[in-house]
């Protein structure tokens, strides 16, 4: 039986647990006896705990995150409870803080704050030779990334074949975005290169396709991405699938060159506009140049097959509906294949909460901490913006609308104008038709969304039934939708056939 358990909650079962492997990885002559148990939210905390007092640990270190701290919280006083003499340490970014501690902090008997790459491994040592550190809280400092181990051996075949492989180049980000723990994060820390490809290059070997690089800043240190770039690039393959976090106002040419070799559905760029109001930047300590930002998309969306996810942000300091809306319509106009309208979350640590007053910031006491109300969103239209952010993932996100959705701001409509409007306006007929913004089953939508326009709107329905069939057939279907089926023809049905473009199923959703 091991001494030791490395255990989280992951939120879904694709998301692998990339920093208890980092752990693992570094537990040096611990290791062999070190086990990693990897679970999901969606298990009950009752079987968690089952699984691993069957180990018989005499240490357990759990990683909490803002997605699992209730369920890591119900599961940490039960062990407490059943096997008091467990040692229970605790690490992650929503322990991190010992000034604004989730009260799961009081349950352990110890937390790990920041980087934990070397500091677990040395306080598992300590506690094996009976040395207990005198303090609950341990402060590390920020480890040596040429030290550290790197992790990526310990991808297994079914990781591989089943699961998100998460990569980072780099550590840190130079910017204070007061939202963002990265924020606290400074400054930016590179791998050693040549060591990091290295390993890259053994997972590409072995049969790995998807690279999802976590770096903050994937584009700041050029030299280090275009490396990166063609490195890949020298083993394209059909299916291969980089993600990167892009700073969206730094796209030199050099960078733009490599880019635009790869084919439509290899590369996927997050893009994290945020807001477009400057003001509003300002108050956070956000550096964007807007200008090149817009330059920069309209770039990518013209010239490359790079799928681009854009975010942007409901909630921030000083920001109303109107500036929100027109920021909204503004990154429609260039044409991302995704826009994330997030929420702002009050993550701990971060210096956000310095605007609590002046703004009157109000957020919800249970993870994942959303904005409630604001000075400038009162909770009614908070609670507007979260629905229409719903919307449009439903619509818009999904990909199963790529046709359609321009219909809700279509030239020559009498009831909508701008995107944000239409989609807004669909929101309330939504919540009003279905009680809901969520959870709609996909023929139930359809039937919705025909509803929608061919009563509010007056549309063509034989027209309208056209679009909406090629945008079902895009996703691979070959049936006929029930509410669809009375304007199309026999022709129609035969002629629209269901989609097969060679690229990446996310990717293909949003093919137009």
């Amino acid at each position: 039986m091991p001494d030791i358990v490395l255990a989280t909650l992951n939120a879904k079962y694709p998301h692998a647990a990339f920093g208890l492997r980092y752990l693992f990885a570094n537990m040096g002559p611990l290791q062999p006896q070190t086990v990693l148990r990897e679970f999901t939210i969606q298990q009950a905390p009752l079987e968690i705990v089952e699984t691993l007092l069957g180990d018989e640990p005499r240490i357990i270190g759990l990683g909490v995150y803002i997605w699992n701290v209730e369920q890591t919280t119900s599961i940490v006083s039960t062990l407490k409870r059943l096997r008091p003499g467990i040692v229970i340490v605790l690490g992650g970014p929503e322990v991190s803080f010992i000034d604004d501690a989730p009260p799961v902090c009081d349950l352990a008997d110890y937390v790990i704050t920041g980087e934990a790459d070397f500091a677990f491994a040395a306080l598992c040592g300590d506690l094996q030779s009976g040395k207990r550190p005198q303090g609950k809280w341990i402060h590390p400092p920020t480890p040596n990334l040429a030290e550290v181990v790197l992790p990526y051996d310990l991808y297994t075949d079914d990781d591989l074949a089943h699961r998100v492989l998460y990569v980072e180049a780099s550590r840190g980000c130079p910017f204070t975005c007061e939202f963002c723990l990265s924020a606290l994060d400074i400054p930016v820390r590179q791998f050693p290169l040549e060591t990091f490809l290295a390993s890259m290059e053994q997972l590409f070997d072995r049969g790995a396709r998807t690279f999802k690089f976590v770096d903050r800043t994937f584009n700041l240190n050029l030299r280090v991405s275009r490396a990166i770039l063609e490195f890949f690039w020298e083993r394209y393959t059909p299916g291969l699938f980089l993600h990167f976090e892009m700073i969206p106002d730094r796209f030199p040419g050099t960078l733009r060159e490599l880019v635009a070799r790869f084919p439509a559905g290899a590369i996927q760029f997050e893009v994290g506009i945020q807001t477009w109001n400057d003001d509003v930047a300002v108050l956070i300590s956000r550096k964007q140049d807007n200008a090149a930002a817009e330059e920069n998309l309209r770039w990518l969306r013209d010239h490359t097959g790079v799928h681009v996810h854009a975010d942007l942000i409901v909630g921030l300091p000083g920001e109303d509906r109107d500036s929100f809306a027109m920021g909204f319509d503004r990154l429609v106009a260039l044409g991302p294949q995704e826009i994330q309208v997030g929420i702002l979350k009050r993550l701990r640590g971060t210096p956000i909460i310095r605007h609590d007053a002046a703004y009157r910031m109000l957020y919800s006491a249970e993870p994942p901490y959303e904005i409630l109300q604001t000075a400038d969103l009162d909770f009614t239209t908070m609670q507007s913006l979260k629905r229409f952010a719903k919307t449009w993932d439903l619509i818009a996100n999904s990909g199963n609308f790529v046709e359609t959705t321009p219909w809700f701001w279509r030239d020559g409509s009498k009831a909508f104008g701008l995107p944000f409007s239409g989609i807004n306006k669909f929101a309330e007929f939504l919540r009003t038709e279905a009680g809901r913004t969520h959870g709609i089953a996909l023929p139930r939508l359809l039937e919705l969304v025909f509803r929608y326009f061919t009563t509010v709107d007056d549309a063509d329905p034989q027209q309208l039934a056209n679009v909406m069939f090629r945008d079902y057939r895009r996703g691979g279907r070959s049936d006929v939708p029930l509410c669809l089926r009375p304007y199309l023809s026999s022709s129609d049905t035969k002629t629209i056939q269901p989609s097969a473009v060679a690229i990446p199923q996310r990717q293909r959703r949003h093919t137009s």
